[in-house]
């Protein structure tokens, strides 16, 4: 089958950063699904994992979005049949999704939307399932119309996670949305997906913020830069708000500083369920599924922005160079081989 690997960690700009190869089609076992890729996404754990972690000349898949279609499963496999469209992040300690074929548990695996095609649905599993557990599995806001009502502040509201978070914010709870975007794109950007404010998080964040929400923010979903704004959430969050984060700070924060407050700090992995087989593991199939109800329902949207093209090492490096640009509003796909 036909893919994109890696051998050696080397700067994008590098042709052999990203190169084609043949490899085996692997067969499913157990609860796994063979799913064939029509579409992948690429995230910034697809660079971060190519810069840091060196294959020392084997070939590395690597690719943590897709969509495609079901060709064969595994003996024990209930939730899929071959034929099914499917949508899925899949798991960071195995092959990725920048191949024809590729293997992933069926607990991790969703329905594919079915008013999107494969390029709309692939931007979708990585961001959408970050974005979901960080906002009601982690920090515990409420769903639905509840009597409880706040503020949300998304800090990186443009990017990937950001513009699924911001939409499930404002669509699924009752709470204030606020995001950050630095451009006049961006900040369009975050209002289309349905942030109520937009402020710049380059100059005096607490000052722009609590003009929007003069007594402070219930939650902080911290998505890029956390070290940089770090004293700023915590002095704009409310006595006994949640602070959560996904990115890797530079420098080490101080979790001191939450104790006058009694704030709490939530880390937010999408790959923990998949990497220790929690016992819920099968909550990432049911959020995918109910994501893509929602899709369906028009409650909520694709993030795609930009479709390079088929699925090739040279459409991935210039993926992989805008990804680590830090420049990126919603998503970049590419479809088809």
């Amino acid at each position: 089958m036909k893919a994109v690997a890696y051998r050696h960690s080397l700067p994008i700009t590098d042709v052999q950063s990203l190169i084609d190869v043949q490899l085996p089609q692997p067969s499913p076992q157990g609860r796994d699904v063979l799913v064939r890729v029509e579409a992948v996404s690429v995230n910034p754990v697809d660079t971060k994992v190519r810069l840091r972690t060196d294959p020392q000349g084997v070939d590395k898949v690597l690719g943590w979005d897709a969509s495609g279609t079901v060709v064969a499963v595994g003996a024990d496999v209930t939730l899929f049949k071959p034929g099914d469209d499917v949508y899925y992040a899949g798991a960071i300690d195995r092959a990725g999704s920048n191949a024809q074929f590729q293997l992933v548990d069926e607990r991790i695996v969703g329905r594919k939307p079915s008013t999107l095609d494969f390029a709309q649905a692939a931007a979708l599993p990585l961001t959408t399932i970050t974005a979901w557990e960080m906002l009601f599995d982690r920090l515990g806001v409420p769903r639905g119309s509840t009597a409880r009502s706040g503020v949300i502040l998304v800090v990186g509201g443009a990017g990937g996670v950001g513009s699924m978070a911001i939409q499930l914010a404002r669509r699924l709870t009752n709470f204030t949305v606020i995001a950050t975007a630095s451009r006049a794109d961006t900040q369009s950007w975050v209002k289309e997906l349905g942030a109520h404010h937009a402020v710049d998080h380059r100059g005096d964040l607490v000052t722009a913020v609590k003009a929007m929400a003069p007594q402070g923010v219930d939650y902080v979903l911290s998505l890029t830069h956390t070290d940089q704004h770090y004293p700023a959430l915590v002095e704009l969050l409310k006595p006994q708000g949640k602070l959560a984060l996904i990115d890797d700070p530079a420098t080490p924060i101080d979790i001191r500083l939450l104790k006058q407050k009694s704030l709490s700090l939530h880390w937010e992995l999408m790959y923990t369920r998949s990497l220790f087989h929690t016992e819920d593991m099968q909550a990432q199939h049911q959020l995918l599924n109910e994501a893509a109800d929602l899709v369906d329902a028009g409650v909520l949207r694709t993030t795609l922005r930009e479709n390079m093209g088929v699925i090739n090492a040279a459409n991935l490096r210039r993926a992989h160079e805008q990804v680590e640009s830090a420049s990126t509003i919603g998503k970049i796909v590419l479809s088809g081989w």
